[in-house]
């Protein structure tokens, strides 16, 4: 047991994260090491004057941090030797395996041709701002100018002064993290959502909440309730298609969180990388909260997986914290490859790309229609992935090593969970990362384990 105490005196409201804090900053200046074990709840409450419940809120915290952890029947320890999380996906491609883990578009020839077609270009028409300029502001005048035509695709309607470029989605969505959540904030987001949400959170030092949903994504009244219980920053929501389950939110439910969010003052990322890949899809959260939206999207998904590009669109209110921090995280995006994406917008291949990849989804749509037969899931037409909730008798675990062992691999449901429970299990399974043949065989071998008795694992994988 630690002789170390937090200072009575030096907590604020709200009770529970002001401790949290003062042990995570013991924690960080040695006076609390990896393994060392904290007071009992009961003690802890008795020694400040606090609730049971508050210590338990504190402590919850600082686990949700990675910073301590319990174990049933010994009490809570310190630890500072965090395990990294695994990723959903298989990072490499191995052997055999149908990969039908990793969330990408469908991708053919044409796809290959089109890059190749326009780093020819890029060769002979490369400006020389592109290459010899260390200041974004003299780079990318004329790209945000037609990113803002593209933004008026996905239905914003925004000023270039507003846009910036980012290296994709995930370079955009820690910006607007960094630019709204100070570390030891809290955000909101919904109970299943990014898979990267969670370490990222983790890495920036923001407690994550995941609130409650439904068929049509968060409940408005959770995120009410938890912004009148403590102090939350923002509410990181995907309400189009993305999504692990590939549900589209109604316009009517998007006004509803519009509207709690200016009730309490928060900020609201919006993660919308499929833009306008999504057909008769509601206005963006940006229509109905445009003074507090941050709104981010990208072409990789949606049109070559190399096209690292991405838009994060901030609110005047945001607009110079977005840029200092996009400036000490990444500077600026990449030049030449922003050049690709800003004639690619111009010239219709950008929007050719999109349509070709709408009529593939739709072919890939009909083969999980038909090799999933008598299987409920959750799709949408142009969502590059489907939702395979499983019978009580499946454990994730269990039947994602079992499609491993026959040669598919398929994304386990908890990777995506941001709150500890009421999830029922089920796994993710990618639609455009292979052939149309092997994923035909990749989808049958998933229906026979899904329709089957689970069986106990007898090999190593």
């Amino acid at each position: 047991m630690t002789n170390w105490r937090p200072d009575p005196l030096q907590l604020r409201r709200p009770a529970y994260l002001s401790l949290a804090e003062q042990i995570a900053n013991a924690i960080h200046d040695g006076k609390l090491a990896d393994g060392d074990r904290l007071p009992t709840h009961r003690k802890l409450a008795e020694d400040l004057g606090l609730s049971i419940q508050t210590v338990s809120r504190a402590y919850e915290e600082l686990t949700r941090r990675g910073m301590v952890a319990g174990e049933i029947g010994r009490g809570s320890f310190v630890q500072t030797r965090s395990k990294e999380p695994e990723p959903p996906y298989l990072p490499e491609r191995l052997g055999e395996v149908i990969d039908l883990s990793i969330l990408k578009p469908v991708c053919e020839q044409l796809h290959l041709d089109r890059m190749r077609e326009a780093f020819g270009w890029l060769a002979e028409n490369l400006p020389s701002s592109s290459a010899l300029s260390f200041r974004p502001n003299m780079v990318f005048p004329r790209h945000r100018a037609v990113a803002a035509e593209w933004l008026q695709l996905c239905g914003l309607d925004v000023s270039p002064l507003n846009v910036n470029l980012t290296n994709g989605a995930t370079s955009a969505m820690t910006v607007a993290l960094m630019s709204v959540a100070p570390p030891g904030s809290t955000v909101a987001t919904e109970a299943i959502s990014h898979h990267t949400l969670v370490p990222l959170s983790t890495y920036l030092g923001i407690h994550l909440e995941g609130l409650a949903i439904d068929a049509d994504g968060m409940i408005p009244a959770a995120l009410d309730a938890a912004c009148r219980k403590g102090p939350i920053r923002a509410v990181f929501l995907q309400p189009s298609v993305i999504n692990p389950r590939a549900t589209l939110m109604s316009a009517r439910r998007r006004e509803e969180l519009a509207a709690v969010a200016a009730r309490h003052d928060i900020a609201i990322i919006e993660n919308d990388i499929l833009g306008p890949l999504v057909e008769d899809r509601p206005p963006p959260l940006q229509a109905f909260a445009p003074d507090r939206t941050l709104y981010v999207t990208s072409f990789t998904k949606i049109t070559v997986p190399g096209l690292r590009i991405g838009y994060l669109v901030a609110p005047d209110r945001y607009v110079a914290a977005v840029a200092n921090r996009h400036l000490v995280s990444n500077w600026m995006a990449t030049p030449a490859i922003v050049e690709v994406a800003t004639r690619w917008v111009g010239n219709g291949t950008a929007m050719e790309l999109v349509n070709w990849q709408r009529r593939a989804l739709a072919r890939r749509h009909e083969i999980a229609a038909e090799m999933l037969s008598g299987l409920a899931y959750n799709a949408h037409p142009q969502s590059l992935h489907v939702w395979l909730p499983l019978t009580c008798q499946h454990t994730e675990e269990g039947f994602v090593a079992q499609a491993r062992l026959r040669g598919v691999a398929i994304a386990p449901g908890a990777s995506f969970h941001t709150a500890d429970q009421g999830h029922a299990p089920a796994v993710r399974i990618s639609l455009g990362s292979t052939s149309e043949a092997e994923l035909r065989t990749g989808l049958g071998i998933v229906a026979s384990l899904a329709q089957g008795n689970p069986e106990a694992l007898l090999l190593a994988i």
